[in-house]
């Protein structure tokens, strides 16, 4: 049973804390809202754990590999893979059912995140920089299902801002991946076994720079939605902007775990295991809830 949990990796779901953005910047909040909100993240978190079962099943041999992945519950051999396969089915009806409880978009949104990560685990993660655009649209998809889902429209804002954070985590990932293979040597090998072939057309120096505008990107595009007329007018506060000094210190915070603590392969992981990133997410959560109508 422990195997099996852990294949679902439960402690992914603080990702789709992205679909509960729309019901945090909504300018109207009930409980019928709120209700399709709650269902709808837990349908994701559904669906995503039977996106990781598919993942596992597809990189089973590769994983054995692996000298962390082998340790994996399918490529070891704790989960075995007729079992793996109907925790897949059983995870993916599960989602579908809850999200038709909310409404037809999501389960069309949730089935074109399934597809997404169908065509990524099978061709799309060898492609360079598609790659991790590819991870960012299933981040806009969870806020596409918090938002179109539930009947919210999405702000144009919103959707930058996910883009970009998103980004940055993503090329931050395979920065980490890059400098976990430099510091394996020359065993783990250009395009082995060991490593994801995409980092072969992949440098320490190129993903500085997409780093960088990324990260920049985040930053400005944010600040400059805390500043705008349309945001004022919409929440009807200007105060949105004390809110910018948590983003750029976790920003921050995260460049100086991914260079100095050799952090960044996991975002969830960092996320829930550094106290600074923990407590300015915390921070930013309850200076957004109180500084909006």
């Amino acid at each position: 049973m422990r195997a099996l949990i852990r294949l679902l990796r439960p402690h992914q779901y603080i990702k789709n804390g992205f679909v509960l953005l729309g019901l945090l910047f909504a300018t109207q909040r009930d409980a019928a809202t709120a209700t399709h909100a709650a269902l709808a993240f837990l349908a994701f978190c559904a669906m995503a754990s039977a996106v990781y079962v598919l993942n596992d099943l597809l990189d089973a041999e590769a994983d054995r590999q692996h000298p962390q992945k082998s340790r994996r519950p399918i490529a070891s051999g704790q989960v075995s893979v007729p079992v793996a396969w109907c925790a897949c089915v059983l995870l993916a009806g599960a989602a579908l059912t809850l999200g038709a409880a909310v409404g037809l978009a999501v389960p069309l949104l949730l089935l074109t995140y399934l597809a997404l990560n169908v065509a990524y685990s099978l061709y799309l993660k060898h492609v360079v920089i598609l790659d991790v655009f590819v991870i960012s649209a299933g981040f806009m998809l969870r806020i596409l299902v918090g938002t179109v889902g539930i009947g919210i429209a999405p702000s144009q804002w919103l959707l930058l801002c996910g883009l970009m954070v998103t980004l940055f985590l993503g090329f931050a990932k395979r920065h980490a991946e890059l400098m976990q293979l430099a510091a394996a040597g020359p065993r783990a090998g250009s395009g082995g076994a060991c490593a994801r072939r995409v980092l072969d057309d992949y440098s320490g120096v190129m993903l500085g720079q997409f780093i960088a505008v990324s990260a920049a990107c985040t930053v400005l595009s944010y600040s400059l939605y805390t500043v705008s007329r349309d945001t004022i007018a919409t929440h009807g506060t200007a105060n949105l902007i004390y809110t910018v000094p948590f983003v750029v210190y976790g920003i921050f915070r995260y460049l100086f775990l991914l260079h100095l603590r050799a952090q960044g392969n996991d975002t969830a992981h960092d996320l829930l295991t550094d106290r600074h990133l923990l407590l300015t997410v915390a921070s930013w959560l309850a200076v957004t809830i109180g500084v909006l109508p």
